[in-house]
């Protein structure tokens, strides 16, 4: 398991970490999302409206691989959209995501 996992897994645990479209964009209206995380196969208009949503609201963000993996790291089925709403785990997962490329490759 990568760092990432963990660090979303422990995210999610904590309740530090939402999923779904509709619950991020709420908390990020409400000002309570640090990082949000997009899977890569969105579809366009969804990848669209969440990023346009993220900027709107001055949230950090990143599209990482698929739905399938990002569900997978934090134990959760179907899900494109993930939000994080705790400083510390936003600037370690970023950090992850930005700098580990091994993580492609790794099968979960």
């Amino acid at each position: 398991m990568s760092k990432l996992a963990s660090y979303m897994g422990f995210a999610r645990k904590s309740k530090n970490l939402v999923t779904g479209t509709d619950t991020c964009i709420k908390h990020m209206e409400k000002g309570r999302v640090k990082l949000l995380i997009i899977a890569g196969d969105t579809s366009d208009n969804t990848m669209k409206k969440l990023i346009g949503k993220a900027e709107k609201n001055e949230v950090k963000y990143r599209i990482y691989r698929t739905g399938d993996i990002l569900s997978k790291m934090t134990g959760t089925c179907g899900k494109i959209a993930f939000a994080v709403i705790d400083e510390h785990f936003a600037d370690i997962i970023v950090k992850e995501i930005d700098s580990d490329k091994s993580i492609e490759k790794e099968v979960f």
